[in-house]
């Protein structure tokens, strides 16, 4: 093979194999539910990702938006799986 074709596919294994090892959502908890000073309500979740590490969701308008964080609504996805692998990222 030539060098430069076998130094792209090279690279092209490693990339591959980076993004499958990024940290995936293994489970979602339901922890609370809470409301805001303004009367607001809301849920919190807590996903638990392949890389051990713990983050929390909020779910607002009745679980049709999922959101990073506790008691935030900035980052945000209509569906709590894509929620749960951003979180994880």
């Amino acid at each position: 093979m030539r060098p430069n074709i076998l130094a792209a596919l090279s690279a092209l294994i490693c990339l591959l194999s980076l993004t499958a090892q990024a940290a995936k959502p293994t489970s979602i908890t339901f922890e609370s539910d809470q409301t805001t000073t303004e009367g607001i309500e809301y849920s919190i979740y807590v996903v638990t990702c392949s890389n051990h590490k713990n983050v929390k969701l909020s779910a607002w308008d009745k679980r049709k938006k999922w959101c990073i964080g506790e008691g935030l609504s900035e980052d945000c996805e209509r569906k709590q799986i894509k929620a749960a692998k951003k979180a994880c990222r």
